[in-house]
């Protein structure tokens, strides 16, 4: 008896059961997850911010045991966006990121949800004041000669900072990077972004030589198919994102900069493609955005710089 009731537990646990008991909550929450796994392709991450965010939202919006849309207002919705009066605008637009998502999933069931997305505030968030121009090219160049002499895995460091560097790899894509994303023979490689999409990607022949590198003389001996493993307990294991910022800070620490970002690789990469003339619809294929105007938030364009080169207003002091 115990046996079975472990083994439902388990398989409750991995989802190939339904759970007993749900609320109308829960299973509202629990359709939404779908919707946001299977059709959306959202990372486990994002899906977990958004689960806990509407079951929270939804809290008082039950009726005859099921989620009635009917007491989801627009007044509802302001009160529980703005709950916390100190909260940062950063924090705000989560809020309202979280919910937007779900009202299209409603509106997706068939609910006419128009007034409830106007009414999501939407705080003004300022525009960087320094531009993130990202590493110049001496200093590119000095970074990945010393991510080769980092530690007892400098050859897995070279690797990540390689692709970080060469492809503009976010750290959840060097995660997810497995032996069959790489077609040695094509010089191909798949990158899986942030959604369940696979982008093939030319593959530099540094980036491609350091990752061979490490996975003919450092990778541990596993059954797993990503590319960066774990050499500390437990071996052979996928590294998180957390372990890709670590090798990257730990060059950094190297060089004494006091630099504390990863993006920065990516800003340098789009840097440099806007600098030379390519066009912006081309840096944002390269760089994997679904659009432009978050490409244009990379590669903001150096009033500074621009204006060494402006020609004099027609009539001013030259």
């Amino acid at each position: 008896m115990r046996r079975a009731l472990n083994l439902a537990v388990k398989m409750r646990a991995l989802r190939l059961i339904p759970p007993m008991n749900l609320t109308a909550i829960d299973r509202e929450v629990q359709a939404f997850d779908t919707m946001l796994e299977k059709v959306w392709g959202f990372s486990a991450g994002t899906r977990r911010k958004h689960r806990d965010m509407v079951r929270r939202l939804l809290v008082g919006c039950v009726r005859d045991g099921r989620v009635d849309m009917a007491d989801l207002t627009s007044s509802h919705i302001r009160k529980f966006v703005l709950a916390g009066r100190e909260w940062k605008p950063a924090t705000i637009r989560n809020y309202a990121v979280s919910i937007r998502c779900y009202l299209r999933y409603r509106t997706l069931l068939g609910d006419d949800v128009r007034q409830l997305k106007k009414a999501i505030p939407a705080p003004a968030m300022k525009t960087p004041a320094k531009l993130q121009t990202g590493f110049s090219p001496a200093e590119l160049e000095r970074l990945l000669e010393v991510s080769a002499e980092i530690g007892r895995t400098r050859k897995r460091v070279h690797a990540i900072v390689r692709c970080l560097a060469d492809l503009g790899m976010r750290s959840i894509e060097v995660t997810r990077l497995t032996l069959d994303d790489i077609d040695w023979e094509k010089g191909l490689i798949w990158v899986r972004s942030k959604s369940r999409r696979s982008d093939p990607m030319p593959l530099p022949f540094p980036t491609g030589e350091a990752i061979a590198d490490y996975i003919l003389h450092e990778r541990q001996s596993t059954p797993r198919r990503e590319v960066f493993v774990r050499h500390v307990a437990p071996f052979g294991e996928p590294i998180t994102p957390r372990a890709v910022q670590r090798s990257v800070y730990a060059v950094y620490e190297r060089l004494g900069w006091d630099c504390t970002r990863v993006h920065i690789f990516r800003h340098t990469i789009a840097s440099r493609l806007v600098n030379g003339a390519v066009p912006l619809k081309q840096v944002a294929d390269i760089m994997r955005h679904r659009s432009v105007v978050t490409t244009a938030g990379y590669a903001r364009v150096d009033q500074t710089r621009l204006a060494v080169v402006a020609l004099p207003w027609p009539g001013a002091c030259a």
